[in-house]
């Protein structure tokens, strides 16, 4: 993977698809309810992207069947949609990238079905807690490990597990880009970050035991011992002050 740092143009850019991706997440949280099937849920995302002028990032990438990554209950990332039902009391992630002009963002949050189990309630607030003790060192001239311990920090102290196997990572020219991102590691290791760089910044939190595993069907990625797992996820621009949530804005494009 390559690194790249942003010129303002490609900044620019990278805000409009960012807002995309804010709005199909807006849409998707009025959507999901009990009865409503993984299917038809990526077809309200791909409606959307495909009606504000972007394109379905994930659609084909490396393989991958779907427009959208969902995952329910103790799939951790990368569920493929399909006819599969949504049932009160699940939680399910949904993940969204979009290329718009040739620039990509991509974001993630998990969504309640119904009444949702308060011990799984708080597991998915501590995740997006994560997120934000990590961005509060997406500024220039710190380092990825400090990101990256901020987070593992957060979780393990509420009693929770990073996934190890996975990670963020810089985005916007490609997909994936560099720098790696952990949701674990030591401060003050790792590259230096500077200003424009854009880094998808995901934390994957466990209930139980961090170890995974991925499904005969090549992508999906669940928990080892059953238990739920949250995600959630922003593409952050990082800047000489406050870092900037690209995929936070939802408003017209």
């Amino acid at each position: 993977m390559a690194l790249y740092i942003k010129s303002d143009a490609e900044v620019a850019g990278m805000r409009i698809a960012g807002r995309i991706v804010a709005s199909v997440l807006k849409r998707v949280a009025e959507v999901v309810v009990p009865g409503i099937t993984l299917k038809e849920l990526e077809a309200v995302c791909i409606d959307y992207i495909r009606s504000a002028g972007g394109v379905p990032t994930f659609l084909g990438y490396r393989g991958f069947p779907a427009g959208v990554c969902i995952s329910v209950n103790d799939e951790v990332v990368h569920g493929i949609p399909d006819s599969r039902v949504l049932n009160d009391g699940d939680i399910v992630k949904v993940d969204v990238g979009v290329t718009k002009d040739g620039l990509i963002a991509d974001g993630a949050r998990t969504f309640f079905v119904g009444r949702v189990e308060p011990a799984v309630v708080q597991l998915v607030r501590v995740t997006e807690a994560a997120f934000y003790e990590g961005l509060k060192f997406c500024r220039a001239g710190f380092r990825v490990g400090d990101i990256s311990a901020a987070i593992q920090r957060y979780v393990e102290a509420q009693g929770y597990s990073v996934v190890r196997e996975l990670h963020g990572h810089g985005v916007g020219v490609e997909l994936h880009e560099e720098p790696t991102i952990p949701n674990f590691g030591k401060p003050g290791s790792g590259r230096r970050l500077e200003k424009n760089m854009t880094l998808a910044i995901e934390p994957m939190v466990n209930m139980g035991g961090p170890a995974v595993r991925t499904l005969k069907n090549g992508w999906t990625v669940v928990t080892a011992d059953g238990k739920p797992s949250a995600h959630y996820e922003n593409t952050v621009l990082v800047t000489d002050d406050e870092p900037e949530i690209l995929t936070g804005v939802v408003e017209p494009v």
